[in-house]
């Protein structure tokens, strides 16, 4: 059974390159209040790597991440921030 998360907003990036999912994430981050999830939907393969690593640097929680037909899907909780 697939974990449920609050969302606070949805995110919809598909088809867009990196380092453009990455800085619309921050982007939407930054007007969420400390605990806030995000969900992010994105198609770039890099966002495998970048989103993971953004979270750990600017201090945020990566809940989970999914990975279904080219689709990467990840929920984030907006932390103190770096």
């Amino acid at each position: 059974m697939a974990t449920t998360y609050q969302e606070a907003q949805v995110l919809d990036v598909t088809g867009e390159l990196c380092p453009m999912p990455v800085i619309k994430t921050r982007l939407a981050l930054d007007k969420l209040s400390l605990g806030q999830i995000i969900k992010v939907i994105a198609t770039d393969v890099a966002s495998c790597d970048d989103m993971p690593a953004f979270a750990r640097a600017q201090g945020h929680k990566l809940l989970e991440a999914r990975s279904e037909k080219g689709t990467y899907t990840y929920w984030l909780q907006k932390g103190e921030g770096a």
